[in-house]
Parts: C-alpha cells; sequence; structure tokens
C-alpha cells in the first residue's frame, strides 16, 4: 500500500512537470456592461432604511447588501441643474442651467450629453421619465427612444392640476384613466430592455417618485393621510424597482448589468422631519445650500463585479457619472469641452481608484466647495463639517480655508454663467 501511494506521487509530479513555473491565467476582465442610471426625484438619505432612514425600502436595500454604497454623493440642490449635471458632466457655470427655468442654456452644438457618447461606443439608448433640463427633449441628445412627461408628480389623469398625456418617441398619448404613469414608465422600461437583450443598452430612468403632488398609489388604503401617502410613494417607488430587478433576472440580463440609484437632489421641505436619518433630523433640504439639499444616496449594483455589501466614504459628486460610464463602456471622452468629472469605475470594480478630494455644488448665483472635513462657500464663510449631515458649524481654519480657496479660484464659477 506504501509502494501504491508513492508511485501515485511519483506520477502525478510527473504529469505536473511541464506546468512547473507557469502562472495561472488571470481572470477574465467583465465584458463592458449595460448601465441603468435611476435618478430618484426628491430622494434624500432619510428616503431610503439602507441610509438610515424609517421607510421601507427593501429593494433598494438588497441593491445595498449586494453592492456597493457611497456615503457621500453630491447633487445640486434642484431638479433641472442637478439632471444637467448627470447628462453633461459639467457644473452650472459652465452649461447656464443654473435653475429650473433655465431650460433655452443648453445647446447641442455646444454641449454633449451622455446619451451621445454611449450611442457612439455601441449602446442602444435610452431615457424614461422626467426629463426636465432643455425644451428640446431626449431625441435631440441621443437617446434612440425615450418616454417623457412633461412637469413633476404626475400620476394619475384625475388629479386636475396634472397634465393628461405623456409621449413616446415623439407621440403624444393620453394618460387613461385609471392608469398609474409610473407603471406605464415601467412597462415602456420593460420593453425597452426585452428588445434591445442582445444588445449593450444604456438607460436613463429619472423616476416620477417622490416629487409632489403626493397623492395615491395603486397600493394606498382608502382614507390614508398625507403621512401615510409619503411613505406608500417610497415604498412604490421602491416595488418599482424590485419589478426591474426581477425583469433583468428573467431576461438573464441581471449579472450584465450595473444598476446605478441615486437621489436628484434632497429630501423636500416638508418632509424632512420624517424622513430622518437614524432617528436624527438632516440640516437644510431640496432648495438649500446645505447638506440636505445636495447629499443623496447613491448606490451601485454589479453582481460579480461590484464589492457586496460594501460601503465608501469616497467622495462623489453629480458630474461623475459621466466620466465613469463612459469609462465602463469604452466610450472616447468628448475632447472640446471641459468635463468636471472623475471616474470611480475602479471603486466599482474593488479597486482603490482615485477618489477625489472636494466636490461642487451650485445653485444660481450661490455655491461651496467641500472636502471630508471643510466647506468653503461662495461668500468666504468656512464651516465644520466633522458632524455632517446633521449639523454645519462656522469654523475658523486657515489651512482649510486656504486649500478650498484655491479650488474656487481654479474653478472660478464667479468668471462663468451664474445668474447674476
Amino acid at each position: 500500500m506504501r509502494n501504491h501511494h508513492a508511485f501515485l506521487i511519483a506520477l502525478a509530479a510527473l504529469l505536473l512537470a511541464p506546468l512547473a513555473g507557469v502562472r495561472a491565467a488571470p481572470a477574465a476582465q467583465p465584458a463592458k456592461p449595460n448601465i441603468i442610471m435611476i435618478l430618484a426625484d426628491d430622494v434624500g438619505l432619510g428616503n431610503l432604511a439602507c441610509t438610515g432612514g424609517p421607510f421601507k425600502t427593501p429593494h433598494l436595500d438588497a441593491l445595498a447588501k449586494g453592492g456597493l454604497r457611497f456615503s457621500t454623493c453630491y447633487a445640486m440642490p434642484q431638479c433641472a441643474p442637478s439632471r444637467c449635471v448627470v447628462l453633461t458632466g459639467r457644473y452650472p457655470f459652465r452649461t447656464g442651467l443654473l435653475g429650473n427655468h433655465g431650460h433655452e442654456a443648453l445647446e447641442p452644438k455646444r454641449e454633449v450629453m451622455i446619451p451621445s457618447v454611449m450611442k457612439q461606443a455601441g449602446y442602444v439608448t435610452a431615457s424614461v421619465g422626467k426629463w426636465h433640463v432643455d425644451a428640446l427633449g431626449p431625441g435631440q441628445w441621443g437617446c434612440d427612444e425615450y418616454f417623457l412627461f412633461p412637469g413633476s408628480g404626475l400620476y394619475w389623469r384625475d388629479k386636475k392640476p396634472q397634465s393628461k398625456y405623456y409621449s413616446i418617441n415623439g407621440a403624444q398619448h393620453d394618460l387613461p384613466a385609471g392608469r398609474y404613469l409610473p407603471d406605464l414608465m415601467h412597462e415602456f422600461l420593460a420593453s425597452f430592455l426585452a428588445k434591445h437583450k442582445d444588445q449593450p443598452f444604456f438607460v436613463y430612468y429619472p423616476m416620477a417618485h417622490i416629487h409632489g403632488t403626493i397623492v395615491r398609489t395603486p397600493d394606498s388604503q382608502p382614507g390614508a393621510d398625507e403621512a401615510r401617502l409619503y411613505a406608500d410613494n417610497i415604498e412604490y417607488m421602491d416595488k418599482l424597482i424590485g419589478k426591474l430587478m426581477t425583469e433583468l433576472d428573467r431576461l438573464h440580463l441581471r449579472e450584465k448589468t450595473l444598476v446605478v440609484f441615486a437621489g436628484d437632489n434632497g429630501t423636500a421641505g416638508g418632509y424632512t422631519k420624517t424622513a430622518t436619518v437614524n432617528g436624527r433630523v438632516v440640516v437644510g433640504h431640496k432648495l438649500k445650500l446645505l447638506e440636505g439639499g445636495s447629499r443623496v444616496p447613491l448606490i451601485c449594483n454589479w453582481p460579480g463585479v461590484t464589492p457586496a455589501g460594501q460601503v465608501l466614504n469616497d467622495l462623489v459628486d453629480f458630474s461623475d457619472f459621466f466620466a465613469t460610464f463612459a469609462d465602463l463602456g469604452g466610450a472616447k471622452l468628448p475632447a472640446d469641452l471641459k468635463l468636471d468629472g472623475h471616474s470611480f469605475a475602479p471603486q466599482l470594480r474593488g479597486e482603490k481608484g482615485t477618489p477625489r478630494d472636494w466636490i461642487f455644488v451650485q445653485l444660481g448665483a450661490k455655491w461651496y466647495v467641500r472636502d471630508q472635513g471643510f466647506k468653503l462657500n461662495e461668500s468666504g464663510e468656512l464651516f465644520d463639517m466633522s458632524d455632517a449631515p446633521f449639523a454645519e458649524k462656522p469654523a475658523t481654519a486657515p489651512a482649510a480655508q486656504a486649500k478650498l480657496q484655491a479650488i474656487l479660484n481654479q474653478l472660478s464659477p464667479a468668471a462663468g454663467k451664474t445668474g447674476k
């Protein structure tokens, strides 16, 4: 028996000898992913359970648990400029879209949006939901297909202040009585995914939820009060994201698809006392140049690629999505435009990457730059951010002030378009 065992060892050594010194082949890098960018409306840190909020969001929590969450992501504090920064990768003082009433500022002859860049890299592209960036619409900015509705808070036909139509690829459709507009958006998205499941796709999905007017959802109980309806809207948003994940699974696309979820700005002012973070009220809200106006949830989930359950404190601002998506898709960045974003694609792959050292936020003629410790605004006021997002304390710290002022001097927002 002992001789037989020795013979087997010797035979194994003989067979493996030709492989001695040969390194194992490196694991294949994942192919460029499908990308779905979900931009939820008026969703701040206190609106999701996984970021400390009191609401039920099991599907988003599952995305965070199975993927990567960034704890310090910054949007602009209002809808239109925030969306513009996502789509162009450029700060408001460069594009001129400073607030919700600057829709004539953008022109395709002098700006480029990420759908066009992804399309040139071989992606089929779509926008599904609220546009609210300019008067032209998604079809003029590189989207092959699009579902579009006017305004905000459009849910049911029976709500008088709301519009009664939507459009698909430029053709107007009546919103049928009894149909819930977010469901129609999901149906369009599901159809697009099924149609293009064998092509790389880039989808910009600006959801209707949870912008006011806060009205009933298909799951709401009769007689529910406003607080309950607000929770219903958050839960229905989460439900739609769960349905999207189910559809990706059904089409065998889940492992090929990066899903990114972010809020477009902070929680609306009337709900900040409800949308707390671990029981604490966040300072500020939508339209305010405070943490509650701009610090938003960011979840990235690509099964088998993004580190599961990791929370990163790396700073991210909304200009970074353009650079990141182009990086992942192998797309060429426009050479004649100043882009402000930093790609965080390495972090999505579990690498350290080169995290940005500061972020910039602007609304109209006001702005600030912030690093991990301090924030400096356009008036030269410095704030200690050690208790953010719950407090911003006036500070005297010459080294920090000089560092942040140098960044503002380099950006020179006052020399750009500021609405003054």
